[in-house]
């Protein structure tokens, strides 16, 4: 008799900084290989895990989702515990559920929350640097805000994309919320949206904190999304270390919390 296999949802949490994203490289490590590598031990054959997007190398996650089978009746609270006795500290199994067949960690999604963090002064604690980006030059935060605000509904975001390589259906998405919150020399900019195009986020920071520093004005936001028109050297991609995926969401938008 063929072992039945049972399908698993997991939440990850992982300091992307010495990897190459979520995805496998052919020249560096994912976080996937590292999960994946961990499940064969486990199941005694090979596993494939299933995540909920991609990221670029160098990001962070605090709740990616990933998805796979087990023929190994190992109960969801055991499975934490086992992955994580074998993963690195870099990366941790948060939570573990059995799924539905018909659950897709990708698919399913029906929104995505990212965070952006940053420092502004004159000196950074080293302590910070593998998760936040610096900027010693003073931001202009009721400007960011302003133009943060014009992200917010369903654009073509193609101007604030990076080309991945790869073909793609349409480059248009939908913003549900922007903030930027500001506590002292901290900033984060938190963005929910049905999808994200390649770099989309890091390159919606970068412009606004070119906005923040005065060099671009918050109608340029919208110019640029009107334009659509593919991304120019005006669009700066913000660095990865200071970018996190927070959460993905699998309810109807308008009970996202």
């Amino acid at each position: 008799m063929v072992p039945k296999k049972r399908k698993y949802k997991v939440v990850i949490a992982y300091d992307g900084t010495d990897y190459s994203g979520w995805q496998y490289q052919d020249n560096a490590t994912g976080i996937q290989q590292v999960v994946e590598d961990v499940l064969a031990y486990l199941e005694g054959a090979p596993v494939r895990a299933f995540g909920s997007s991609r990221t670029d190398a160098g990001v962070h996650a605090d709740g990616f989702v990933a998805h796979f089978h087990l023929t190994k009746p190992i109960p969801p609270k055991n499975l934490v515990r086992a992955m994580n006795s074998r993963l690195p500290e870099s990366v941790r199994i948060l939570k573990a559920a059995y799924a539905k067949e018909d659950f897709d960690a990708r698919l399913s999604a029906t929104g995505k929350e990212y965070r952006y963090q940053l420092y502004q002064a004159d000196i950074m604690p080293p302590k910070l640097v593998p998760f936040w980006t610096f900027c010693h030059r003073p931001l202009d935060l009721e400007a960011m805000r302003d133009a943060a605000m014009r992200f917010v509904g369903r654009h073509d975001f193609v101007s604030f994309a990076a080309n991945p390589n790869r073909e793609l259906e349409s480059t248009v998405r939908n913003i549900f919320s922007f903030e930027v919150r500001k506590s002292g020399p901290r900033y984060v900019f938190i963005v929910r949206g049905d999808g994200f195009l390649y770099k989309q986020v890091r390159s919606m920071v970068g412009f606004l904190v070119s906005v923040g520093k005065g060099n671009e004005r918050p109608e340029a936001v919208t110019e640029l999304l009107e334009a659509k028109a593919p991304r120019t050297a005006r669009v700066e991609t913000a660095a990865a270390r200071g970018l996190s995926l927070h959460k993905v969401f699998y309810r109807p938008i308008g009970n996202l919390v």
